[in-house]
C-alpha cells in the first residue's frame, strides 16, 4: 500500500524525478527482449568458466539484487534468473549515470554479450542499460518471514515476485485447467458458457449472492452452479458438454472453501453415474500425469496413487463402519436423530433423514477417506437433481469422489423425468419454507425443458481449486487462488 511518509518510497521518488528532469522516461511504451533467462542457461550450460561469447542478447526483468553500486545485478524474468554485469569498459557514460538511479525491484532492460565469469556465473555483460519501470515500493528483504501471513494474499503480486513456491503453485494450477480442457476435448465434449447472472437459484444446495439489475429492475443471483443450463443444452441436442467457470456461494471461508471458486461441470447423454464413476478417476489420472508426470501424489506424509482402482462404498455403509450405526434402520427422522445422538452427533437441526446421514458422515467418516474413494448412493432428500436409485427408493444415484479426506468431485445419474423433478423441486421449496435457506427453488422453465425430452444422462462436477490443492500439496485454498476473498482491513 502506498505510504507517503515512507522514507524508502520518498528516496525512490527523488530518483524518479531526477531521471525525468534529465529527460529520461523510466516508464516506456514498449521494450522487446530477445532472450529469456532459462533459455540462456540451457543454451550456454556447457561453456567454460571465463569464456566470452560474441552473442549479443537483450533481456528484461526485475532487479532482485544490486551489488557493487550496480556492477552486478541479479535479473529475474518469467523463466528464472541471470546475472547482469555492468562495467565502464562496456557502457557509455549515459548508461553508467543511469545506473546510479537503480533500486532493487526496478524493472530493467539490458542488451549485452553472453559470458561465463571465472567463478562460473552465466552473465549478460551490459552494453546498453535501461530502467523500464521504476519501482516506488521497496521489496521485503524476506517475504517468507512476514509475521502477517495474510500479507502474502493481500499483496499477491509481491508474493509472486518474492516467493518462487507460490509462483510455481499458481503456474501448476494453470496447467491443471489446461489439462482438464484437453481431456474433455479429446473425449468429444464441447466447451460451452452459461449465464452467471440467473433469475432463479439452482443446480446446488447453497446460499447465493444476490444483486440487482437496474435496467430490468429485477434481482438476480450470482450462479451457485451451471447445472440446469448445461442440461438445457443436452435437451437441445448437445450430447457432450462441459464448462469451466466461476461459481459463487455465500458461505464461510476455511481451508477448502472460498466464496467464489472455479468449477468444472460436464454432462454426457446416454450415460449414467456408473459412466461417470469411470470418467472421474480417469480424468484425475490424466491431469496428474500431465501436470506432475506421475499419478502418485503426497497427502501429508502419505503417498496416494491415483492409478489404483477407486473404492466404491455407499454412504450408509461408511457411516455404519466408522460411526457404528445403521441409519437405514431408522424409519423416521426422530429415530435417525436419536441414532446420531447415540454416537455424539447433534442432529437436532436436521430437517430430513438424509440431512442426518450427511451430518454423521461429515463428522465421523470424511476425515478417514485418504485413499481414492467414491462415496456412492446419497440420500434422496439431499440430492434433488439425481435419479432415484434403481434398487432403493430412499437413495439416489449420486456419488461424491474423495481423495486425501477431501471431496473433489461428484456425479449423478441425472433425473430426466419432468414430473418427478417437479415433485423434487416442490419438496425443496417446502424445505426452504421450513427454514433451509440452502434448499433449491422451483425452476419452471427447467422442468419445461425436461418435458421436451431429456435423454438418459450422466453428469459430473469438480472443484478445480480443491483439485489444485490436491495436486500441488497446498495447505489451503487461498494458496491456489491468485486473489482469494479476504476480510477488509480495519
Amino acid at each position: 500500500m502506498v505510504n507517503d511518509s515512507n522514507m524508502y518510497r520518498d528516496a525512490r521518488l527523488e530518483k524518479l524525478r531526477a531521471l525525468q528532469e534529465k529527460g529520461y522516461n523510466p516508464y516506456p511504451y514498449k521494450f522487446e527482449p530477445t532472450a529469456y533467462a532459462a533459455d540462456l542457461q540451457e543454451k550456454y550450460k556447457n561453456i567454460e568458466n571465463g569464456t566470452d561469447t560474441a552473442d549479443v542478447v537483450t533481456v528484461a526483468g526485475r532487479a532482485m539484487a544490486v551489488r557493487n553500486s550496480g556492477m552486478f545485478i541479479d535479473l529475474k524474468d518469467s523463466t528464472g534468473k541471470i546475472q547482469v554485469f555492468c562495467h565502464k569498459n562496456n557502457l557509455s557514460e549515459e548508461y553508467l549515470e543511469r545506473l546510479k538511479f537503480l533500486d532493487v525491484g526496478d524493472m530493467v532492460g539490458v542488451t549485452g554479450f553472453v559470458r561465463r565469469t571465472p567463478r562460473g556465473e552465466l552473465t549478460v555483460a551490459a552494453q546498453k542499460f535501461d530502467i523500464i519501470a521504476k519501482s516506488l515500493q521497496p521489496l521485503p528483504e524476506k517475504f517468507h518471514g512476514l509475521t502477517d501471513v495474510e500479507a502474502r494474499y493481500r499483496q499477491r503480486y509481491v508474493d509472486f515476485i518474492m516467493n518462487d513456491d507460490s509462483r510455481a503453485v499458481f503456474e501448476k494450477r494453470c496447467r491443471i485447467v489446461s489439462a482438464i480442457r484437453r481431456y474433455f476435448e479429446e473425449h468429444g465434449f464441447l466447451e460451452v458458457e452459461t449465464p452467471m447472472l440467473q433469475p432463479i437459484m439452482g443446480g446446488a444446495n447453497a446460499k447465493p449472492f444476490i444483486t440487482h439489475h437496474n435496467a430490468l429492475d429485477m434481482d438476480l443471483y450470482l450462479r451457485i452452479a451451471p447445472e440446469l443450463y448445461l442440461k438445457r443444452l443436452v435437451v437441445g441436442g448437445f450430447d457432450r458438454v462441459f464448462e469451466i467457470g466461476r461459481n459463487f456461494r455465500n458461505e464461510g471461508i476455511d481451508k477448502s472453501h472460498n466464496p467464489e471458486f472455479t468449477a468444472l461441470e460436464a454432462y454426457q447423454a446416454y450415460a449414467d453415474y456408473n459412466t461417470m464413476a469411470e470418467l472421474i478417476p480417469d480424468l484425475l489420472r490424466y491431469v496428474a500425469k500431465s501436470v506432475l508426470g506421475t499419478t502418485v501424489i503426497k497427502v501429508g506424509e502419505q503417498e496416494v496413487d491415483l492409478a489404483q482402482p477407486f473404492k466404491r462404498r455407499s454412504i450408509v455403509e461408511l457411516v455404519k463402519d466408522y460411526a457404528g450405526i445403521d441409519l437405514m434402520q431408522a424409519q423416521t427422522l426422530d429415530e435417525a436423530k436419536e441414532m446420531a445422538k447415540s454416537v455424539g452427533i447433534d442432529a437436532s437441526d436436521c430437517i430430513s433423514w438424509g440431512k442426518v446421514v450427511q451430518e454423521v458422515f461429515d463428522e465421523k467418516v470424511e476425515h478417514h477417506l485418504i485413499e481414492p474413494t467414491l462415496v456412492m448412493d446419497m440420500p434422496r432428500d439431499v440430492s434433488p437433481l439425481a435419479k432415484t436409485h434403481r434398487e432403493n427408493p430412499r437413495l439416489v444415484e449420486h456419488f461424491d469422489a474423495y481423495v486425501g479426506a477431501m471431496e473433489v468431485g461428484c456425479a449423478y445419474s441425472e433425473l430426466s423425468n419432468p414430473l418427478e423433478q417437479k415433485e423434487r423441486f416442490d419438496a425443496q421449496c417446502a424445505a426452504r419454507d421450513a427454514g433451509d435457506d440452502e434448499a433449491q427453488m422451483l425452476d419452471e422453465d427447467f422442468v419445461n425443458a425436461l418435458e421436451n425430452g431429456f435423454p438418459p444422462s450422466g453428469g459430473m462436477g469438480m472443484g478445480i481449486d480443491r483439485l489444485a490443492i490436491l495436486l500441488t500439496g497446498a495447505e489451503t485454498i487461498r494458496d491456489v487462488i491468485a486473489f482469494p476473498t479476504l476480510r477488509k482491513r480495519d
